[in-house]
């Protein structure tokens, strides 16, 4: 596959991946949250801040890997 179509379908991924990580923790924050405490906040929004770092992260390193030779 040519690096720039890998580029822009990672592109597309990774917008993807921002908007439907950052809805699924709104809502889950709105539905689970109302009646915690500040630690429980701290925690879920420094712990799911940092989560989806994870799946960037796979989707980066495929859109510049080197395409396979052969």
């Amino acid at each position: 596959m040519p690096v720039r179509l890998k580029k822009l379908i990672g592109t597309i991924l990774l917008v993807l991946l921002v908007v439907v990580y950052s809805l699924l923790a709104t809502m889950i924050a709105v539905a689970q949250l109302s009646q915690s405490g500040p630690i429980a906040h701290l925690l879920f929004f420094l712990i799911g801040g940092l989560v989806w770092i994870l799946p960037a992260m796979v989707i980066i390193k495929w859109m510049v890997s080197e395409p396979k030779r052969g």
